[in-house]
Order: structure tokens, then C-alpha cells, then sequence
């Protein structure tokens, strides 16, 4: 029997499967304290047990996104606000090769907010 998170995934067509577990590869390689859970149905990321990121697809469009809990801190050309005060999300195109560089300097600023004590993690 699949894991929770696992259902996720074995349920998206291709080309978003595979797409999806790839960034899904890239978070959870990114840093040892990063884990995955499932929340509100979609696949959540956290750091050190606080929700930093989730991996979702639009529904007008079907592509895949990486939602950034704490958005409003990051700062990146391609993160989009849309009608969030919180949250940004970076657009995916499934048929094409990942934006690795956009997307690890994405988390990269995402992680240092945790680890620098902008968001403050509980003990």
C-alpha cells in the first residue's frame, strides 16, 4: 500500500508525475531537515517541522507549482503574489527541463528564513 504522500503523486498523469516528483527530489535534497507530509491534500514541505513549502497544480492551467508559505520574504523575478498576502508561488512547466537554479535559490532564501530566525520555529 502507497504512503500517503506517495498516493499523491501515483494519482497525477504525466507529464505533471514526473514533474512533480522531480521538484518533489530537489526539496527534500536540499537540506537534511527538510520533510514531507500531506496537508490539505496536497504534498507539504517542512523545516524542522514548520510548513515552508507545498507542491500543488493550477487548476485553470493543470501545471504544476511550488507554493512558498512565507512568499511575502522572498524576493525572486519569477515568484508570483497573485491575490496572496502570504504566499508566492513559482510556476512549472511540466514538458520542459526544471529551472534548478531559480528553484534552489527559491528555497535557498525560503530555508534562511527559518534558519536565521525570521520565522521563528518552536524548540
Amino acid at each position: 500500500m502507497l504512503k500517503e504522500t506517495d498516493q499523491f503523486y501515483a494519482h497525477q498523469e504525466e507529464p505533471n508525475r514526473s514533474c512533480l516528483l522531480a521538484l518533489r527530489k530537489v526539496i527534500l535534497s536540499h537540506d537534511t531537515e527538510v520533510s514531507e507530509t500531506k496537508k490539505y491534500g496536497m504534498p507539504c514541505f517542512c523545516y524542522r517541522k514548520k510548513m515552508f513549502c507545498y507542491l500543488w497544480t493550477d487548476k485553470k492551467t493543470n501545471e504544476p507549482y511550488l507554493l512558498m508559505v512565507e512568499g511575502k520574504h522572498l524576493e525572486h523575478p519569477k515568484l508570483e503574489t497573485g491575490n496572496r498576502s502570504r504566499m508566492k508561488i513559482f510556476r512549472v512547466k511540466p514538458t520542459e527541463d526544471l529551472p534548478l537554479g531559480d528553484i534552489v535559490e527559491i528555497l535557498g532564501q525560503a530555508l534562511d528564513l527559518y534558519k536565521n530566525g525570521v520565522i521563528k520555529i518552536k524548540s
